[in-house]
């Protein structure tokens, strides 16, 4: 996963014209669809055609064509974004007035977290009846997407993406650690026990116990208390307040210093070399990490999946949300709330294993059906769902991104260039407050 890059300068006139072209060919074949059967914008009971810019290869599109079946006046069409850079960069002319915005709009967890504060660019789906479904999703999640004093709902939470550990249990065995998944969470519950742990199988394998020193201190972050790096009332920077996110620094310096992190740069090919040959035995990363490890094919039947310690995290995750722009608010909500309703949540998961966002979910037996041979013939459905409830809401902010840079280019200083850690604490701090 790559994390799309906002381009500062550049005039929404351009990211218009981008907007416009990339999607023309994609939707060439249905407007000659909605010509034929001659829908067009009308007033309740007329024939309505909503427009549904998604991103990926989300699987809604065969869940839209039962939706459209059961009502006949609603045409669904459909535009997927797939390149991550240029999502981003259309996102503010989407939004723009006059833009042509569709009438929903898939949001990553990245993107929401920019938007959180811009509701003029938004239908309150708090308005439109949301607050009778709060209570269904994961309460973290639907925090994401609400502005600070919970008074505004940008979006419904599709899918989300919780932080786990996957581990080779081949190697905890060779360092004469547990190898079973429960075995191995209660061997490192808390931090301190994942340090011991750490030490001991570096020790005893003379590999790092962890790929990364971001995905570590990540890990501890992200169990930051209701706030991480900006306080949610007055936007303020807090991060050199926040006790947790001196704490995930500290502890990951001491696992750099310790030589039981990788020096490898996460998402670097070195780093991906390292996991392909066996050279580290536990990556603290978010469901969609599991694709990386599979890639590994070599590795097949080692892997299995434990709990992060004392908590949980989340990376990723996406949103539906109703740009202002949009024609047809209360149509596009009811869809959306269909859409993202247990039944069909069950359905993504099973087209996709798109993680639901509805706890009630996990219980279902065709969410626990599968035995991975790929993890040992473990469940991961189980524990990806035990991770997610395990996660607790923090406020990030708009700022989240560039500040969380400067916290990564310290630690990163640390292991190569040998600097000096608390200087370059102060200098994170220094450049964190100036992020714009």
């Amino acid at each position: 996963m790559k994390r799309g890059k906002w381009l500062a300068v550049l005039p929404v006139a351009a990211m218009m014209i981008s907007l416009l072209g990339a999607y023309s060919v994609i939707n060439a074949a249905n407007d000659e669809e909605s010509n034929a059967s001659g829908l067009t914008d009308g007033s309740v009971g007329s024939p309505i055609e909503l427009t549904f810019w998604a991103l990926g290869d989300a699987p809604y599109e065969a869940l839209a064509q039962e939706y459209m079946a059961e009502h006949s006046n609603i045409h669904i069409r459909f535009s997927n974004a797939t390149d991550s850079t240029e999502k981003e960069d259309r996102l503010e002319a989407a939004l723009s007035p006059g833009s042509g915005a569709p009438d929903i709009l898939m949001l990553n967890q990245e993107s929401m977290q920019r938007l959180i504060d811009q509701t003029d660019r938004f239908y309150n789906l708090y308005d439109l009846g949301a607050k009778n479904i709060a209570q269904d999703y994961l309460y973290w999640a639907w925090k994401q997407a609400a502005t600070a004093d919970g008074s505004f709902q940008i979006g419904l939470p599709a899918e989300v993406r919780p932080t786990v550990v996957y581990y080779r249990a081949d190697l905890m065995e060779q360092a004469g650690l547990p190898t079973d998944p429960e075995a191995f969470s209660a061997a490192i519950n808390k931090w301190d026990k994942f340090a011991a742990v750490a030490k001991q199988f570096t020790k005893q394998t003379g590999i790092p116990f962890a790929d990364s020193a971001e995905l570590v201190y990540n890990g501890l972050r992200d169990q930051s208390t209701d706030v991480m790096y900006f306080n949610k009332v007055d936007g303020s920077f807090i991060a050199d307040s926040n006790p947790q996110v001196k704490r995930a620094y500290n502890f990951t310096v001491t696992g750099i210093q310790e030589g039981w992190i990788g020096s490898w740069a996460f998402g670097s090919p070195e780093w991906e070399q390292a996991i392909h040959e066996g050279k580290v035995g536990v990556i603290l990363g978010p469901t969609w990490m599991e694709d990386t490890i599979r890639n590994a094919k070599a590795t097949a039947g080692q892997w299995r999946i434990a709990q992060i310690p004392e908590g949980s995290g989340s990376w990723g995750g996406t949103f539906l949300a109703l740009p202002k722009e949009g024609k047809h608010p209360k149509e596009a909500y009811e869809f959306i709330t269909w859409l993202t309703n247990k039944e069909q949540q069950l359905k993504a998961y099973q087209a996709s294993g798109q993680l639901p966002s509805i706890p009630s979910v996990y219980n279902e037996e065709a969410f626990l059906a599968d035995h991975d041979e790929f993890f040992g013939g473990q469940v991961i459905s189980e524990a990806y769902a035990r991770s997610a409830q395990r996660v607790k809401p923090a406020y990030c902010g708009p700022q989240f991104e560039k500040v969380d840079l400067q916290f990564k280019h310290a630690l990163q200083n640390v292991i190569e260039n040998q600097a000096n850690p608390q200087q370059e604490w102060e200098k994170a701090i220094a450049a964190a407050r100036n992020a714009d």
